[in-house]
């Protein structure tokens, strides 16, 4: 019954994740190796890269292959977790 956690995503999916932090060279490859340790597969040409009008903050929106909602959990807390990262949408 754990695996019945109430959730509105339909899994497996494609989700879209908005990852923003401040803008760094390696900020990019950063959020891809995060990513990649809880989806191996993950396909770096579905970042989205977007930089903020003063140049000083970027967005990433990653589209990730989810299965479940506990991995999908542990991509957020993941990124979440990381110094470089402001905030996770």
């Amino acid at each position: 019954m754990a695996e019945q956690e109430e959730t509105l995503i339909e899994f497996p999916t494609d989700f879209p994740i908005k990852v923003m932090g401040e803008t760094h060279d390696a900020f990019a490859s950063t959020i891809i190796d995060l990513i990649r340790v809880h989806t191996p597969e993950f396909d770096a040409s579905r970042v989205e890269m977007r930089a903020s009008s003063g140049g000083r903050y970027i967005s990433l929106t990653c589209t990730v292959f989810v299965t479940s909602k506990p991995q999908l959990d542990d991509i957020y807390r993941s990124l979440s977790s990381h110094p470089a990262v402001k905030y996770v949408l």
